[in-house]
């Protein structure tokens, strides 16, 4: 995670919260709608890439729709805190099924881990995977029961 930071204006931030928004967004309209012609926002799409800010388009998925109708917060706790063990936690970590987020933490608890599966059962498979081959001292899963606010743009001040 890099700390450099981009200096941007009112322009890219209109940017920035209309892809947010909406990342479906043709240049034509996403232009129309921050008030610049079509080559000048491909110019600063194009700077904004190339500067790491945006990092790639994804859709939303709804999947419940799918059968995967069970999200988990997983909290973690352990004993070890080297570099190389949290690298080959990561890496344990992200070979597991329904994993879509993985955070080191502060506080109480070392990780938080967001996993989303096809009921207990599903829940059940990842919990086995998790632990095994790793030393954790606590492993406890909240079970999320009402989507509140998800995935909601950042606003750009």
């Amino acid at each position: 995670m890099t700390t450099e930071t981009l200096e941007i204006d009112t322009i890219d931030r209109k940017i920035l919260m209309a892809l947010q928004a909406d990342a479906s967004l043709s240049q034509r309209s996403l232009a129309e709608a921050v008030g610049l012609s079509q080559n000048a926002c491909w110019r600063r799409l194009q700077r904004l890439e190339i500067a790491g800010v945006l990092r790639g388009q994804r859709a939303v998925v709804d999947l419940a729709r799918l059968g995967l109708d069970l999200v988990v917060i997983v909290m973690i706790k352990t004993s070890h805190h080297s570099k190389d063990w949290a690298i080959a936690f990561k890496d344990h970590v992200e070979r597991i099924p329904g994993v879509v987020d993985l955070y080191r933490i502060g506080g109480e608890w070392d990780y938080l881990i967001k996993v989303v599966t096809q009921g207990i059962s599903g829940y059940d498979r990842f919990y086995q995977q998790l632990v095994d081959g790793f030393d954790l001292s606590v492993v406890t899963g909240h079970f999320v029961m009402e989507e509140m606010i998800a995935s909601r743009p950042v606003t750009l001040v």
